[in-house]
């Protein structure tokens, strides 16, 4: 396992597309050149690619839009997130065009809207876009609120962009024949498919583990509990392949060495644009550290 500080060069998020309608914390764009490279060592291209803990989405849309499974199921328990995947892979995506294009978007205005009880799970989704784009962080959890100066002191408007969002989930619209969504938990579904060995899942859930006081899920998502010994065992009977992401944390590290687990950190950064480093684990690694050797080949041929 490589050191800290002998790690390659970061990957440049703004070279990776940017597919996802959401901004996410603990968004996983950083994670798409490994991604790729995981399921291009591969022999077969995976008959389904599943995301139990799906989130912001960005890993399943970057396998449905490239091609990298036959199939993409993505699962959601938030009940908010879930209404933007169900209106988008299978609901009314005009009307949420619509909203999006023809929403002026002010103080007032997004009280106003957010007042407005969600009847319908188009509405929802709506509002669940709304609060994404225009509260702090994109914090969708309970006690988050509006943004005060925003990105260049442009205040509540800075992170709303109906042209490129529209785009995006046009896009995604384009591409939702590939897609199964399903609101559920993401536990209950990965024992459902632990059995099929053509499946492969991508395990990144929204919750912390580990020691450290550290307990940022409590305040990022609105589900934040979860028995990571359970999710463990159940990837340890994973019949075709799994990849996870964690906090590179003491117990973490345990808990996948007890299972025999292959383990490697990778540099990334934060919502905060903080350098850090994230843990993979999965069943046979080889194929990111091979992509680390060719990043770090090219950093000192970069630096020489």
């Amino acid at each position: 396992m490589n050191e800290i500080g002998q790690l390659p060069k970061i990957v440049n998020v703004a070279s990776v597309p940017q597919r996802s309608p959401f901004r996410y914390p603990g968004g996983k764009t950083w994670l798409v050149p490994y991604l790729r490279a995981w399921l291009r060592s591969r022999r077969i291209r995976p008959t389904r690619f599943i995301e139990p803990f799906v989130g912001g989405g960005i890993i399943s849309l970057t396998v449905a839009f490239e091609r990298l499974a036959e199939l993409v199921e993505m699962v959601e328990l938030d009940e908010d997130v879930a209404a933007v995947w169900e209106s988008i892979i299978s609901g009314d995506i005009d009307w949420l065009l619509y909203r999006i294009r023809n929403f002026e978007v002010t103080v007032e205005n997004v009280r106003a809207e957010l007042q407005i009880p969600c009847d319908s799970m188009r509405q929802q989704a709506f509002n669940t876009i709304l609060r994404n784009r225009t509260f702090h962080g994109g914090i969708l959890a309970h006690g988050s609120g509006l943004l005060k100066n925003g990105e260049n002191g442009k205040g509540i408007r800075s992170r709303w962009y109906p042209e490129t969002l529209c785009q995006r989930i046009t896009a995604i619209g384009e591409v939702r024949r590939r897609i199964k969504f399903t609101k559920g938990d993401g536990l209950d579904y990965l024992k459902d498919s632990l059995e099929d060995p053509s499946a492969v899942f991508f395990i990144d859930p929204p919750y912390t583990a580990g020691g450290k006081g550290k307990r940022a899920g409590r305040r990022l998502y609105t589900h934040n509990d979860l028995d990571h010994e359970k999710l463990f065992d159940l990837a340890n009977k994973v019949k075709g392949d799994f990849l996870m992401t964690y906090d590179n944390d003491p117990e973490v590290l345990e808990m996948a060495l007890f299972r025999n687990f292959d383990t490697q950190v990778v540099p990334m950064k934060n919502t905060h644009n903080t350098e850090m480093v994230e843990l993979l684990i999965g069943q046979d690694l080889s194929w990111a550290r091979a992509l680390l050797e060719k990043k770090q080949e090219r950093s000192l041929f970069d630096a020489n």
